[in-house]
């Protein structure tokens, strides 16, 4: 249900809904014209409500209040001003967003958050996809499966058609792990991937064509990558002036992200892909953060992504920010350039502690010219590293 006094407005919503939800039923309510809601309106028969901020006479944050008093009431997601969003936050309605800057990727994302919470509470069905060793969910529909291509944890992964346009896609699909809670949190770092990548737009970032979250499910389908990973690329040899290319391409996707407020924080090479023409793409953005928000999905401390491409600070749980991406691509860097890791030991505990204090390992001489490049994205210290990715290119 969708509640306010502007038609345009009330119309934006319904085509966003129905842009993604094409079978969603939407009742439309115009308070000016049919009359304020009476104060026992309970909601029923809605899964969810868009509540707007123009009411004619009334205030748009006492109908949310008059509306979350009710018992059993539907959630409801607000749309007002950004006056009234502390007043908004306070009151605690199931999500808010600011009317008049809307993103269809944020508002999707967001209303699949409150649906799937909202069924968390009612329901302790299952919410995500089980097994797939007979190939997709039948949920996942308008897809073709064609084989499995890994898995993690949380996911697995599948190459699959898009049967409308016969377009060759990469499925990620949420595990089923009912009533544990961890699926919760494994669930919303699903989203924020999507959200994450959804926005960016650059030729070396993994492309993302649809999102779904159903009662039992939720995929991600993205663009399919068919010249292999980087890590493959390594083992087989590659050139200097590949190295090199491949260095910008990548620093120019890590300062795409960067400009959003997001880090990758797992860089390595097989998080980066390549395709048939020899560009590269990042991928894997489950382990992305963005860079300003203080609250964490994971406990604080605890230590993610891969040692031999972690910064000293990410290694030992310490706050990471833009140059400890760029410390993992000059790891990378090093690698391409000689076909070896920059540090190696027993333990990982063992290559952390190199990252932190063994000297930057030297390039052979025919490689010197990038050696002050290289010094310059392995420093130990943030403060002395490259600032920024762009500058990698400069350097260059």
């Amino acid at each position: 249900m969708i509640i306010d006094e502007q038609a345009e407005f009330r119309s934006l919503l319904m085509h966003h809904v129905t842009t993604h939800w094409s079978d969603a039923i939407i009742s439309a309510y115009d308070p000016t014209v049919a009359g304020h809601l009476p104060d026992e309106f309970s909601g029923a028969g809605n899964d969810i409500v868009l509540l707007g901020s123009r009411h004619g006479d009334r205030d748009g944050v006492d109908v949310l209040r008059r509306f979350l008093k009710q018992e059993n009431f539907p959630p409801v997601v607000y749309f007002g001003t950004e006056e009234d969003q502390d007043e908004v936050h306070r009151i605690g309605p199931d999500a808010h967003f600011t009317r008049v800057h809307i993103s269809h990727d944020s508002l999707i994302v967001g209303l699949s958050k409150v649906l799937i919470a909202r069924q968390r509470v009612a329901s302790t069905s299952s919410l995500f996809v089980g097994d797939m060793r007979t190939g997709i969910h039948p949920l996942i529909k308008g897809y073709r499966f064609m084989r499995k291509l890994g898995s993690t944890e949380h996911s697995g992964v599948y190459l699959a058609e898009r049967q409308s346009t016969h377009l060759q896609v990469v499925l990620k699909v949420l595990r089923q792990m009912p009533g544990q809670q961890d699926s919760i949190g494994a669930f919303d770092r699903f989203l924020q991937e999507y959200e994450t990548i959804a926005e960016m737009d650059h030729p070396n970032i993994v492309r993302i064509y649809d999102l779904g979250v159903g009662d039992d499910h939720a995929h991600i389908a993205m663009e399919y990558l068919d010249g292999g990973d980087l890590r493959l690329k390594i083992d087989r040899g590659i050139s200097e002036r590949a190295a090199v290319q491949y260095l910008r391409q990548i620093a120019g996707a890590l300062f795409a992200v960067h400009t959003k407020g997001v880090l990758h924080r797992d860089l390595k090479p097989g998080n980066i892909m390549l395709r048939k023409d020899g560009s590269i793409a990042l991928i894997d953005f489950g382990l992305a953060k963005r860079a300003k928000i203080e609250s964490e999905i994971t406990d604080k401390g605890e230590i993610f992504g891969t040692p031999y491409y972690m910064s000293p600070e990410q290694g030992h749980g310490n706050t990471v920010d833009e140059r400890s991406d760029i410390y993992s691509l000059g790891a990378i860097f090093y690698e391409m350039l000689t076909g070896k890791k920059p540090f190696k030991a027993d333990t990982a505990m063992g290559i952390i502690y190199l990252h932190g204090n063994a000297p930057i390992p030297l390039l052979p001489t025919r490689f010197s010219q990038y050696q002050a490049l290289l010094n310059m994205m392995l420093a130990k210290l943030p403060g002395n590293r490259l600032q920024s990715a762009a500058e990698i290119e400069e350097w260059l």
